[in-house]
């Protein structure tokens, strides 16, 4: 049997950490592979693929603040 340890599930909205705009992005998809899952994330009409360690819950306001 085997156990699939998912940090996100369908319908969750997450950002990604690297995203200065910190735009919303919804869990659409995952991918489960012997090394790990990925997640596929939509965000309008246009859909990436990234690992949870790339995935926060958390908006970085930092990154959209202007000096």
């Amino acid at each position: 049997m085997m156990v699939i340890d998912n940090k996100f599930n369908i319908g969750d909205l997450v950002y990604l950490k690297t995203d200065i705009n910190q735009s919303e992005r919804i869990v659409r998809a995952f991918y489960v592979m012997e090394t790990g899952i990925e997640y596929g994330l939509g965000c309008g009409a246009d859909e990436s693929w990234h690992f949870d360690f790339e995935i926060t819950e958390q908006v970085d306001v930092l990154k959209t603040s202007k000096n």
